[in-house]
């Protein structure tokens, strides 16, 4: 199934983070119950989720601003860890840091555009400046942007709440009659 056929980004973000948009933008009832497709095990889930994100080199990030409205991102962010938790550096005066201090419901949306293929990831963020944390959730690549980890920079972490996923080349496709993707919710740390 292209990607065309599923709703708009925004129209999926609202409908992940609970915000309502425009009655103008017409947005399925994602959270309705309806016959979903069948669904695959959660290992093959797993493992078509990662190979999507690995494909993506940025990912886009979106918080709700204090107007109830989504704002989204680019970021680059470190894969996910077994738990699926994500992480990634930003300025700590940017509007994500005071958006997510506000309400900390995020989701993080990954694309692949050779397979048309994506991952939608909706959960709660925490911002992190503790350096051994820091140190330990470092990319090399944010050298460049953040030279004093010190004060220039305060790490994201967002602990997923559920991981949805689309892609038809891996043979994971979603409902044909809602395009509800197929879902899991990931393993919580112990």
């Amino acid at each position: 199934m292209p990607f065309s056929r599923h709703c708009s980004l925004a129209a999926r973000v609202a409908a992940i983070l609970g915000v309502a948009l425009a009655a103008a933008d017409p947005l399925p009832t994602l959270g309705a119950q309806s016959p979903a497709a069948p669904s695959l095990a959660l290992p093959r889930l797993d493992s078509v989720a990662r190979r999507i994100i690995g494909a993506a080199t940025y990912a886009t990030f979106i918080t709700v601003d204090s107007a109830a409205r989504p704002q989204a991102r680019t970021v680059q962010p470190l894969a996910p860890n077994a738990h699926w938790e994500i992480w990634f550096a930003t300025n700590p005066r940017t509007r994500k840091v005071q958006e997510i201090r506000r309400n900390p419901r995020v989701a993080v949306h990954y694309f692949d555009p050779v397979t048309q293929s994506y991952v939608a990831i909706s959960g709660r963020a925490r911002l992190v400046r503790d350096r051994a944390t820091v140190d330990a959730h470092w990319d090399a690549a944010w050298n460049a942007f953040y030279p004093d980890r010190d004060s220039s920079v305060v790490l994201v972490a967002v602990t997923p709440l559920r991981v949805e996923l689309v892609s038809p080349s891996a043979g994971v496709n979603s409902d044909p009659r809602t395009w509800r993707p197929q879902s899991f919710v990931p393993k919580r740390r112990p």
